[in-house]
């Protein structure tokens, strides 16, 4: 697959090919589904807590005697009943929210992600970015000459750079990533993804390594399995009794 790569003046330079197996995969919205509400629940911190009515101070009297006053029967003012007392069913701290995903299924996420950037020509991919100083008017510059303009938009670079971090903090419409921190929950966020080539080929190097480390797996897992089988032959005894009861 070719796409288009931009100067900062916004016009096509050239086409460069990228890499089919990670940028044209059809996507699959139950796997992206999965990363995306286990990556906002891991998110979530439990705020919300109520006290039972053994957490809530006083309320060790009997408030009267069980018989011969008239009123109902109660052990102790903090019950569930009482104003200020225990609640029941309540929201309590030690709730856990988070969930595990599988690495390949992230990936795969991830992946899908890209593909429909790529479809939707959403991806928008410059030659190199580089800003002489500090300057929000010069990146706004850069921004209105691309075809994402003023829509949302993330931006990832492979390397920090002082003089695009400053000058991204006040565009609001935009926000800046590093490669480490991409994920897909800002991939789907923002309408357009904006980088660098260098960041694509950086993405197609990781994807291919780790496309190498689980075959590698995979070859040893088959391996162990051949000699466990020919180390550990059925014994006589097991083969005997078969025949027995036959």
């Amino acid at each position: 697959m070719e796409i288009n790569i931009y100067n900062q003046q916004g016009e096509v330079i050239k086409k460069e090919t990228i890499n089919d197996d990670i940028f044209s995969i059809l996507p699959k919205k139950e796997v992206i589904y999965q990363v995306v509400t286990a990556q906002l629940s891991n998110q979530r911190s439990v705020i919300a807590h109520t006290k039972g009515r053994s957490e809530v101070r006083g309320g060790g009297k009997k408030p009267w005697k069980q018989k011969g006053t008239g009123r109902a029967r109660h052990g102790s003012i903090r019950s569930p009943l009482w104003i200020g007392g225990g609640v029941t069913f309540g929201p309590r701290k030690n709730k856990q929210y988070k969930k595990k995903v599988n690495k390949k299924v992230k990936r795969l996420a991830f992946k899908m992600c890209l593909s429909d950037k790529v479809r939707d020509q959403h991806l928008l991919v410059l030659d190199k970015l580089n800003l002489s100083k500090i300057k929000t008017k010069n990146m706004i510059k850069v921004l209105n000459k691309l075809p994402s303009k003023q829509y949302s938009t993330l931006l990832t670079i492979d390397k920090p750079d002082n003089n695009i971090i400053h000058s991204t903090a006040n565009i609001p419409y935009l926000k800046l990533d590093s490669l480490n921190r991409l994920n897909v929950v800002d991939i789907l966020k923002y309408k357009y993804l904006l980088t660098t080539l260098s960041t694509i080929r950086l993405i197609e190097e990781r994807f291919q390594k780790n496309n190498k480390l689980n075959k590698q797996e995979t070859s040893k897992k088959k391996i162990i399995k051949k000699e466990t089988k020919y180390n550990n032959p059925p014994s006589l005894k097991a083969s005997v009794s078969k025949k027995n009861k036959q």
